[in-house]
């Protein structure tokens, strides 16, 4: 996916989940302004005082908006380097879109992808996609619901610590709720997927992040014994695009 006119910056302060002030511009032509965070998340560790940000400008097209900026990246200094990650929490769902669609995500026990549509109800939940094929591996039969017909749920990843991505960086009692609820689905037939997106590269796996929230960690485990397939993709960022590149590995 690609942002159109970035804007580099530098972050200043949080105001609240949805607004952050920054500064545009170098010395006395400084400017501070007002921008849209594109991410509820704590993101403590990245919206740092002083911090390397990029804004997608949306002058000239703001239709209903009310702030001409939208904050979508950030540079984390790591080691002697920075590490530029994509924060946008909108992000994920639309780069794992396009990789179901040209084939650079595969999904377990599924091959030839015939329908893929976003945003469906399901129990109590909704599922970022519901995804149909028209072949799939003979250990996935299933007499309940022909076994071409999966779940998918999406997760973005920004937390980085020491090499390794780590999910979620808060709480998440929702995203216990999406695992519970594939796990239903998988019991009634039907294939079903986590997919964790990391918004940055050169991460060596992903793993729950037990410090902040271990419940959902133990809810993943269940899922996995309960034939729930658990995926992790880093990503291509730069400050104006985001692209699904290699699979990484998942620790429990």
């Amino acid at each position: 996916m690609k942002y159109e006119k970035i804007v580099k910056a530098k972050f200043i302060e949080r105001e609240n989940r949805f607004v952050a002030r920054v500064g545009i511009g170098k010395g006395d032509a400084a400017e501070t302004v007002k921008v849209h965070v594109k991410n509820t998340g704590r993101c403590r560790e990245l919206l740092v005082p002083g911090s390397t940000v990029y804004l997608e400008d949306f002058e000239g097209r703001m239709g209903s908006r009310r702030m001409r900026y939208s904050l979508v990246a950030v540079e984390k200094k790591v080691g002697g380097g920075a590490l530029l990650i994509n924060m946008d929490s909108q992000a994920p769902n639309k780069v794992v879109q396009e990789a179901l669609a040209d084939g650079r995500i595969r999904l377990p026990g599924l091959s030839n992808l015939t329908l893929i549509k976003p945003e469906v109800k399901y129990g109590d939940s909704r599922f970022d996609f519901y995804v149909e094929a028209d072949g799939a591996d003979e250990k996935f039969t299933n007499k309940t619901v022909e076994p071409d017909r999966a779940f998918i749920e999406v997760k973005g990843v920004t937390l980085e610590d020491d090499g390794h991505a780590r999910f979620p960086d808060a709480p998440t009692e929702r995203g216990i709720k999406h695992i519970n609820e594939l796990i239903r689905a998988r019991s009634e037939g039907y294939l079903a997927y986590v997919i964790f997106v990391v918004q940055m590269k050169g991460m060596r796996d992903v793993s729950p992040n037990y410090d902040t929230h271990p419940e959902f960690g133990e809810a993943l485990a269940k899922a996995a014994e309960a034939g729930v397939s658990i995926l992790a993709y880093d990503c291509k960022v730069t400050p104006d695009s985001l692209a699904i590149d290699s699979q990484i590995e998942f620790k429990l």
